[in-house]
């Protein structure tokens, strides 16, 4: 009770405010009864609210179905509308029995705002004409032809209400942050005034004396059945869609239970069916409303609810004083609500993700011939986008040297690029080496063959052709009739992440594998970290961690902990050896020291690894000899001699490690103000594992 006389009954009176204008706005719009607005906000916040699957999601009547109702009164008159509204609401209750809810969200962003600003731009062009005294045309293209007669011809004192109320909410949603006093509110009730003040005449709402006894009961569409489905299927996926669409975005408004979008499904066909019977315009979850209802404080689906009752009460009991509005004042608010359908933002969203066509075309389409038809060329043009990105290949070809050709393919490989495919292949001089590198995520049979023939014909004029594939084996596969078949291996590994002698020939890798990979580097890899390099070079290293592991050539740092440039300051020496502090080699100290005191590292890690050499030899009594291995060995202050199990001596090695790095002033230091940790780790290299020491026993570092 607490909960809904504090955060509930302020939230559902700010949003029963809200909800009179545009209820009576959007009726209007409609070619509806004025009263049919408000029983559809009666409806949408008793009944939706009640069953919401979505508890804070407000529900009444939208301008985004405004388009479609006012077609449907024009061809069938109202009371037949109203029983295509209430089969509507059978078809979203079917739906949602069918938990389909969620496949109703599989219908592109890029489509979906494309059709609410189609048809705010629809209702803008109808509005406008009664702000300016007018009448308003059936179709938007006559709307704007006759719009300069329009502005040109004689306009009353409706114009001046109509610019009035426009200003008054431009001018509030700017410069007032009331949230309890809504702009359309303010507007609707200062243009309310001002017409009384004129006394001159001008069009008002009119409701009937007795809203009980004039409630429309629906009949029959005396219409051809296709018609008909046409017209209720409209109506069903648009409200579905536009109330789902919602309820995830209210979601994303508050920390509340998540929308069950099923339910809320269910929750608006009841509504819909109810509001139809009644004779009220079809329902749908409103963003405006429920947004609002979120930044009033509702807690509950208790705000929703009491503001449907506020309106009954308010229509019951206080008609007379809604009669006193100016239907100008209310299509000025309409208008301003059309034009907000078209968002900026989401505009240069779309400009960025190369989405603009498909919400151009579909908003294009909702003004030019209808919402059906618009949103089906909508959804084409976005079916068309996704196969042309999905086709798309990239080619690259290149001369590394003399006689020598590099023909890179990357992205998806399907038959339409087999032509653009054949031309580049062709353009390679005849009889040199090529390398014919593919990095694809998939390759039909047509442009195989595509390749294969320019192969097989290559190679019969004297030339050298080898196919490398990076990432997985869609040629492979295909030579040996598996193409389009469960993977037989996994993918290959990236170039970055494999060893020379799995991606360079052995005649290359004795003699240039280290300008190959460079190049390599060069091509592939350094395009995609060249900014982040840029920032390092700029702002300089500030790795958070130490890291000292063995020299060997198998154990690669930023691979096996998955770091990158900036990440890890690595020292790196035959056993990871740190001599003890004033002994054996100054290098290590130097490094710890700069590390420390310098770059502020919060971490040092000592690394040992499985079958190290450096361990062995210690095991072997190496340590100590004469030789600069023996003497280097000799520092680690460890004897390993005679000792069996390689394992427990590797670990033992780390152990010791951490010990000798407690013998240095800075790390004592360090450790000592809590600003740095000393760890051990063990990697298995033939696990490809990472293994926690401490104690003398090892633990996985990760649960995988």
């Amino acid at each position: 009770m607490r909960t809904l006389l504090r955060h509930d009954v302020p939230a559902s009176i700010v949003v029963f405010l809200i909800a009179i204008p545009l209820s009576l706005g959007i009726a209007a719009a409609s070619g509806a009864p004025l009263l049919a607005g408000l029983i559809a906000a009666v409806v949408g916040g008793v009944v939706a609210g009640a069953l919401s699957g979505s508890p804070l999601q407000v529900s009444g009547p939208a301008a985004g179905l405004t388009v479609v109702v006012a077609g449907a009164v024009s061809e069938l008159g109202w009371a037949q509308t109203t029983a295509v509204v209430a089969m509507a609401g059978l078809v979203q209750i079917a739906l949602g029995a069918s938990r389909l809810g969620r496949a109703a969200l599989a219908l592109s962003p890029a489509v979906v705002h494309g059709m609410l600003a189609g048809i705010g731009i629809v209702i803008a062009l109808s509005q406008v004409h009664i702000v300016l005294g007018g009448d308003p045309q059936s179709a938007a293209w006559r709307n704007l032809r006759d719009l300069p007669a329009q502005i040109a011809g004689h306009h009353g004192v409706s114009l001046g209400i109509g610019v009035l109320t426009i200003a008054i909410l431009l001018l509030w949603t700017r410069y007032v942050k009331i949230s309890l006093l809504p702009g359309a509110l303010v507007a609707v009730v200062v243009a309310t005034a001002t017409a009384a003040l004129t006394g001159q005449p001008i069009e008002r709402v009119e409701l009937p004396d007795h809203p009980l006894d004039e409630l429309a009961l629906p009949r029959w569409p005396d219409a051809p059945l296709t018609q008909i489905a046409g017209i209720v299927l409209t109506i069903a996926l648009v409200a579905s869609v536009e109330s789902l669409l919602s309820a995830v975005a209210i979601d994303k408004l508050h920390d509340g239970k998540r929308a069950n979008l099923n339910r809320e499904l269910l929750a608006q066909g009841a509504a819909n069916t109810v509001s139809g019977v009644l004779g009220g315009l079809p329902v749908t979850g409103v963003i405006v409303r429920g947004s609002t209802n979120v930044a009033a404080g509702a807690r509950t689906r208790a705000s929703t609810v009491l503001h449907g009752c506020w309106i009954a009460v308010c229509v019951l009991l206080f008609a007379g004083v809604l009669e006193r509005i100016p239907l100008a004042a209310l299509a000025a608010v309409l208008v301003v609500v059309g034009l907000r359908l078209v968002s900026l933002a989401q505009i240069k969203a779309y400009v960025r993700h190369r989405e603009l066509p498909t919400y151009l075309v579909t908003a294009l389409g909702v003004i030019c011939t209808d919402l059906l038809t618009g949103v089906v060329l909508g959804m084409a043009t976005a079916v068309l986008f996704m196969l042309a990105r999905l086709a798309r290949c990239e080619i690259h070809r290149s001369s590394p040297g003399p006689g020598r050709w590099l023909v890179v393919i990357t992205g998806t490989l399907a038959f339409i690029g087999s032509g653009r495919v054949a031309r580049e292949l062709a353009a390679v001089p005849p009889g040199e080496s090529v390398e014919l590198e593919l990095h694809l995520d998939y390759l039909d049979h047509g442009a195989f063959e595509t390749i294969q023939d320019w192969r097989d014909a290559y190679r019969r004029g004297g030339g050298r052709v080898h196919i490398e594939e990076v990432h997985d084996s869609w040629f492979h596969r295909a030579t040996f009739g598996r193409l389009g078949g469960a993977r037989s291996h996994p993918g290959r590994l990236p170039r970055f992440l494999g060893s020379w002698s799995q991606w360079i020939s052995m005649n290359e890798q004795r003699r240039d594998a280290m300008a190959a990979g460079i190049d390599e580097f060069e091509r592939s890899v350094a395009p995609l970290v060249r900014r982040h390099m840029a920032g390092l070079a700029r702002d300089g290293q500030r790795p958070e961690q130490l890291f000292i592991t063995c020299a060997d050539s198998r154990v690669v740092p930023n691979m096996i902990t998955t770091s990158g440039p900036g990440d890890l300051f690595c020292l790196r020496n035959v056993g990871n050896i740190v001599p003890v502090y004033g002994t054996g080699d100054s290098s290590v100290g130097a490094g710890i020291e700069y590390a420390v005191d310098v770059l502020g590292v919060t971490t040092i890690t000592v690394c040992g690894h499985s079958g190290c050499g450096a361990v062995r030899a210690m095991m072997a009594g190496a340590a100590g000899s004469a030789s600069v291995l023996g003497a280097w060995l000799g520092s680690a202050g460890i004897t390993l001699t005679g000792r069996e199990h390689e394992e427990e001596c590797i670990t033992a090695n780390v152990e010791q490690q951490l010990e000798n790095l407690r013998t240095y002033p800075s790390v004592r230091r360090a450790v000592g103000e809590g600003r740095l940790e000393l760890s051990g780790l063990y990697f298995d290299l033939a696990e490809a594992r990472m293994y926690n020491v401490e104690g003398g026993l090892r633990s996985p570092v990760s649960a995988a």
